[in-house]
Protein backbone atom coordinates (compact mmCIF):
# COMPACT_ATOMS: atom_id res chain seq x y z
CA UNK A 1 0.00 0.00 0.00
CA UNK A 2 2.81 2.40 0.88
CA UNK A 3 4.58 1.64 -2.39
CA UNK A 4 1.41 2.35 -4.36
CA UNK A 5 1.08 5.72 -2.62
CA UNK A 6 4.68 6.56 -3.44
CA UNK A 7 4.20 5.67 -7.12
CA UNK A 8 0.96 7.67 -7.38
CA UNK A 9 1.97 10.59 -5.21
CA UNK A 10 0.75 13.14 -7.74
CA UNK A 11 -2.79 11.74 -7.74
CA UNK A 12 -2.82 11.74 -3.93
CA UNK A 13 -1.82 15.42 -3.90
CA UNK A 14 -4.43 16.21 -6.57
CA UNK A 15 -7.25 14.58 -4.62
CA UNK A 16 -6.16 16.34 -1.42
CA UNK A 17 -6.19 19.74 -3.14
CA UNK A 18 -9.66 19.13 -4.59
CA UNK A 19 -11.07 18.06 -1.20
CA UNK A 20 -9.48 21.09 0.48
CA UNK A 21 -10.94 23.53 -2.05
CA UNK A 22 -14.37 21.97 -1.86
CA UNK A 23 -14.40 21.99 1.94
CA UNK A 24 -13.58 25.70 2.01
CA UNK A 25 -16.31 26.75 -0.39
CA UNK A 26 -19.15 24.33 0.21
CA UNK A 27 -21.60 24.96 3.00
CA UNK A 28 -22.19 22.06 5.38
CA UNK A 29 -25.16 19.87 4.50
CA UNK A 30 -27.96 20.51 6.98
CA UNK A 31 -29.00 17.38 8.80
CA UNK A 32 -31.40 18.97 11.25
CA UNK A 33 -34.16 21.53 11.40
CA UNK A 34 -32.84 25.00 10.43
CA UNK A 35 -33.31 27.99 12.63
CA UNK A 36 -36.71 29.58 12.55
CA UNK A 37 -36.37 32.66 10.35
CA UNK A 38 -34.16 34.67 12.56
CA UNK A 39 -36.17 34.02 15.71
CA UNK A 40 -34.17 33.32 18.80
CA UNK A 41 -35.07 30.20 20.70
CA UNK A 42 -36.25 31.27 24.16
CA UNK A 43 -35.95 29.27 27.33
CA UNK A 44 -39.17 28.54 29.17
CA UNK A 45 -37.57 29.35 32.54
CA UNK A 46 -37.64 32.79 34.11
CA UNK A 47 -34.23 34.42 34.30
CA UNK A 48 -33.16 37.41 36.43
CA UNK A 49 -29.92 39.12 35.46
CA UNK A 50 -28.07 42.19 36.70
CA UNK A 51 -26.83 45.05 34.57
CA UNK A 52 -23.42 46.29 35.66
CA UNK A 53 -21.52 49.35 34.58
CA UNK A 54 -18.34 48.77 32.56
CA UNK A 55 -15.28 48.45 34.72
CA UNK A 56 -17.08 48.31 38.06
CA UNK A 57 -19.13 45.93 40.19
CA UNK A 58 -22.26 47.03 42.03
CA UNK A 59 -22.92 45.32 45.36
CA UNK A 60 -26.47 43.97 45.74
CA UNK A 61 -28.63 46.15 47.96
CA UNK A 62 -31.09 44.91 50.59
CA UNK A 63 -33.95 47.14 49.43
CA UNK A 64 -37.39 45.62 49.85
CA UNK A 65 -38.79 47.68 46.97
CA UNK A 66 -37.08 46.02 44.06
CA UNK A 67 -37.15 47.63 40.61
CA UNK A 68 -37.66 44.80 38.10
CA UNK A 69 -37.90 45.20 34.33
CA UNK A 70 -40.07 42.42 32.89
CA UNK A 71 -39.75 41.27 29.28
CA UNK A 72 -42.08 38.57 27.97
CA UNK A 73 -41.78 36.45 24.83
CA UNK A 74 -44.66 34.53 23.24
CA UNK A 75 -44.70 32.13 20.30
CA UNK A 76 -48.18 31.61 18.85
CA UNK A 77 -49.41 29.44 16.02
CA UNK A 78 -52.32 31.28 14.38
CA UNK A 79 -54.60 30.95 11.38
CA UNK A 80 -54.12 34.50 10.05
CA UNK A 81 -50.89 36.30 10.97
CA UNK A 82 -51.90 39.71 9.58
CA UNK A 83 -55.24 39.75 11.39
CA UNK A 84 -53.67 38.58 14.64
CA UNK A 85 -51.09 41.39 14.54
CA UNK A 86 -53.89 43.93 14.10
CA UNK A 87 -55.89 42.39 16.98
CA UNK A 88 -52.85 42.50 19.29
CA UNK A 89 -52.21 46.15 18.42
CA UNK A 90 -55.85 47.10 19.12
CA UNK A 91 -55.89 45.17 22.41
CA UNK A 92 -52.65 46.86 23.49
CA UNK A 93 -54.11 50.33 22.97
CA UNK A 94 -57.24 49.39 24.95
CA UNK A 95 -55.04 48.28 27.85
CA UNK A 96 -53.17 51.59 27.89
CA UNK A 97 -50.07 50.39 26.07
CA UNK A 98 -48.52 51.18 22.73
CA UNK A 99 -46.92 49.54 19.71
CA UNK A 100 -43.11 49.40 19.53
CA UNK A 101 -42.65 47.65 16.18
CA UNK A 102 -44.12 44.91 14.01
CA UNK A 103 -43.25 43.02 10.85
CA UNK A 104 -44.99 40.59 8.53
CA UNK A 105 -43.43 38.27 5.96
CA UNK A 106 -44.83 35.57 3.72
CA UNK A 107 -42.11 33.03 2.98
CA UNK A 108 -42.73 29.91 0.94
CA UNK A 109 -45.15 27.65 2.73
CA UNK A 110 -46.29 29.77 5.68
CA UNK A 111 -46.79 33.39 6.69
CA UNK A 112 -44.92 34.61 9.75
CA UNK A 113 -44.34 37.82 11.63
CA UNK A 114 -43.74 39.41 15.00
CA UNK A 115 -44.99 42.33 17.03
CA UNK A 116 -43.48 44.06 20.05
CA UNK A 117 -45.66 46.11 22.39
CA UNK A 118 -45.42 47.71 25.80
CA UNK A 119 -48.25 47.36 28.31
CA UNK A 120 -48.60 48.53 31.91
CA UNK A 121 -46.93 46.02 34.22
CA UNK A 122 -50.12 45.77 36.29
CA UNK A 123 -52.02 44.59 33.18
CA UNK A 124 -49.34 42.27 31.76
CA UNK A 125 -51.13 39.06 32.76
CA UNK A 126 -54.40 40.35 31.31
CA UNK A 127 -52.63 41.31 28.09
CA UNK A 128 -51.05 37.87 27.72
CA UNK A 129 -54.43 36.18 28.16
CA UNK A 130 -55.92 38.48 25.51
CA UNK A 131 -53.10 37.81 23.03
CA UNK A 132 -53.54 34.03 23.40
CA UNK A 133 -57.32 34.00 22.86
CA UNK A 134 -57.35 33.60 19.07
CA UNK A 135 -54.22 31.45 18.85
CA UNK A 136 -54.40 27.90 17.53
CA UNK A 137 -51.60 26.87 19.87
CA UNK A 138 -49.27 28.54 22.38
CA UNK A 139 -45.91 27.13 21.34
CA UNK A 140 -43.84 28.79 24.08
CA UNK A 141 -44.00 31.51 26.73
CA UNK A 142 -40.96 32.98 28.45
CA UNK A 143 -40.52 35.74 31.03
CA UNK A 144 -37.20 37.53 31.51
CA UNK A 145 -36.69 39.69 34.58
CA UNK A 146 -33.86 42.21 34.99
CA UNK A 147 -33.29 43.56 38.49
CA UNK A 148 -32.07 47.18 38.20
CA UNK A 149 -32.56 48.15 41.86
CA UNK A 150 -28.84 48.37 42.57
CA UNK A 151 -28.16 50.41 39.43
CA UNK A 152 -31.03 52.77 40.26
CA UNK A 153 -29.72 53.21 43.83
CA UNK A 154 -26.26 53.93 42.50
CA UNK A 155 -27.68 56.58 40.17
CA UNK A 156 -29.42 58.25 43.12
CA UNK A 157 -26.07 58.45 44.93
CA UNK A 158 -24.41 59.93 41.85
CA UNK A 159 -27.21 62.46 41.50
CA UNK A 160 -26.84 63.55 45.12
CA UNK A 161 -23.09 64.13 44.67
CA UNK A 162 -23.62 66.07 41.44
CA UNK A 163 -26.30 68.32 42.98
CA UNK A 164 -24.08 69.02 45.98
CA UNK A 165 -21.16 69.89 43.72
CA UNK A 166 -23.39 72.13 41.63
CA UNK A 167 -24.49 74.02 44.75
CA UNK A 168 -20.86 74.63 45.68
CA UNK A 169 -20.07 76.03 42.24
CA UNK A 170 -23.15 78.28 42.41
CA UNK A 171 -21.80 79.71 45.68
CA UNK A 172 -18.43 80.30 44.01
CA UNK A 173 -20.18 81.96 41.07
CA UNK A 174 -21.82 84.50 43.41
CA UNK A 175 -18.38 85.44 44.78
CA UNK A 176 -16.50 85.57 41.47
CA UNK A 177 -15.50 89.00 40.16
CA UNK A 178 -13.19 88.56 37.19
CA UNK A 179 -14.53 87.63 33.80
CA UNK A 180 -12.23 84.61 33.52
CA UNK A 181 -13.45 83.24 36.87
CA UNK A 182 -17.05 83.76 35.85
CA UNK A 183 -16.50 81.95 32.55
CA UNK A 184 -14.69 79.02 34.17
CA UNK A 185 -17.32 78.54 36.86
CA UNK A 186 -20.12 78.87 34.32
CA UNK A 187 -18.52 76.18 32.15
CA UNK A 188 -18.24 73.86 35.15
CA UNK A 189 -21.91 74.44 35.95
CA UNK A 190 -22.88 73.62 32.37
CA UNK A 191 -20.89 70.36 32.51
CA UNK A 192 -22.45 69.42 35.85
CA UNK A 193 -25.94 70.12 34.55
CA UNK A 194 -25.31 67.88 31.54
CA UNK A 195 -24.21 65.07 33.86
CA UNK A 196 -27.26 65.59 36.08
CA UNK A 197 -29.57 65.45 33.06
CA UNK A 198 -27.87 62.25 31.87
CA UNK A 199 -28.31 60.55 35.26
CA UNK A 200 -31.94 61.64 35.46
CA UNK A 201 -32.49 60.27 31.96
CA UNK A 202 -31.13 56.86 33.00
CA UNK A 203 -33.35 56.88 36.07
CA UNK A 204 -36.37 57.78 33.93
CA UNK A 205 -35.56 54.94 31.55
CA UNK A 206 -35.43 52.40 34.40
CA UNK A 207 -38.65 53.74 35.91
CA UNK A 208 -40.60 53.67 32.64
CA UNK A 209 -39.22 50.26 31.65
CA UNK A 210 -40.37 48.84 34.98
CA UNK A 211 -43.83 50.40 34.64
CA UNK A 212 -44.33 49.37 31.00
CA UNK A 213 -43.53 45.72 30.39
CA UNK A 214 -42.25 44.78 26.92
CA UNK A 215 -44.01 41.86 25.25
CA UNK A 216 -42.71 40.31 22.02
CA UNK A 217 -45.07 37.97 20.17
CA UNK A 218 -43.84 35.70 17.37
CA UNK A 219 -46.62 34.57 15.02
CA UNK A 220 -46.79 31.97 12.26
CA UNK A 221 -49.19 29.56 10.62
CA UNK A 222 -46.43 26.91 10.77
CA UNK A 223 -45.36 25.75 14.21
CA UNK A 224 -41.87 24.89 12.97
CA UNK A 225 -41.26 28.52 11.99
CA UNK A 226 -41.60 29.60 15.63
CA UNK A 227 -39.04 29.53 18.44
CA UNK A 228 -40.05 27.02 21.07
CA UNK A 229 -38.56 24.99 23.90
CA UNK A 230 -38.11 21.38 22.70
CA UNK A 231 -40.16 18.74 24.47
CA UNK A 232 -39.87 14.99 24.71
CA UNK A 233 -43.28 14.50 23.15
CA UNK A 234 -43.17 12.41 19.98
CA UNK A 235 -44.95 14.17 17.14
CA UNK A 236 -44.84 12.20 13.87
CA UNK A 237 -45.98 15.19 11.75
CA UNK A 238 -43.14 17.33 13.05
CA UNK A 239 -40.61 14.53 12.51
CA UNK A 240 -41.86 14.11 8.93
CA UNK A 241 -41.40 17.80 8.18
CA UNK A 242 -37.91 17.75 9.66
CA UNK A 243 -37.01 14.69 7.58
CA UNK A 244 -38.29 16.30 4.36
CA UNK A 245 -36.34 19.49 5.03
CA UNK A 246 -33.21 17.51 5.83
CA UNK A 247 -33.61 15.51 2.61
CA UNK A 248 -33.98 18.70 0.56
CA UNK A 249 -30.88 20.13 2.23
CA UNK A 250 -28.84 17.01 1.50
CA UNK A 251 -29.96 16.93 -2.15
CA UNK A 252 -29.03 20.59 -2.48
CA UNK A 253 -25.62 19.90 -0.94
CA UNK A 254 -24.97 17.00 -3.33
CA UNK A 255 -26.02 19.22 -6.24
CA UNK A 256 -23.52 21.85 -5.12
CA UNK A 257 -20.80 19.20 -4.93
CA UNK A 258 -21.63 18.01 -8.48
CA UNK A 259 -21.44 21.58 -9.79
CA UNK A 260 -18.04 22.04 -8.18
CA UNK A 261 -16.86 18.80 -9.76
CA UNK A 262 -17.97 19.94 -13.22
CA UNK A 263 -16.30 23.35 -12.80
CA UNK A 264 -13.00 21.79 -11.67
CA UNK A 265 -13.08 18.96 -14.24
CA UNK A 266 -10.82 20.78 -16.78
CA UNK A 267 -8.18 21.32 -14.11
CA UNK A 268 -8.46 17.69 -13.02
CA UNK A 269 -8.09 16.51 -16.62
CA UNK A 270 -4.98 18.68 -17.14
CA UNK A 271 -3.35 17.39 -13.95
CA UNK A 272 -4.12 13.78 -14.88
CA UNK A 273 -2.66 14.34 -18.37
CA UNK A 274 0.50 15.84 -16.85
CA UNK A 275 0.81 12.89 -14.49
CA UNK A 276 0.40 10.31 -17.29
CA UNK A 277 2.95 12.14 -19.47
CA UNK A 278 5.40 12.28 -16.59
CA UNK A 279 4.90 8.58 -15.83
CA UNK A 280 5.46 7.53 -19.49
CA UNK A 281 8.56 9.66 -19.74
CA UNK A 282 9.96 8.21 -16.56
Amino acid sequence: MLNQLKKNWLIVILVSVIIFLASRNLSPIPLSLPSSGGFEVASSKMMVSDISYPGRQVAPSESSNRLIIQDTSLSLQVKDVSRQIKNIEDATKQLGGFLVNSNLSKPEGAASGSITVRVPEAKRAEALDTFKQDAVKVVSESIYGTDVTDQYTDLEAQLAVLNKTKSKFEEILDKAYSVSDLMNVQQQLINLQQQIDSVKGQQKYYEQSAKLSKVTIYLSTDELALPYAPTNEWRPAVVLKEAVRSLIGNIRGLGNLLIWGVVYSPLIAILIAIYLWYKRRK
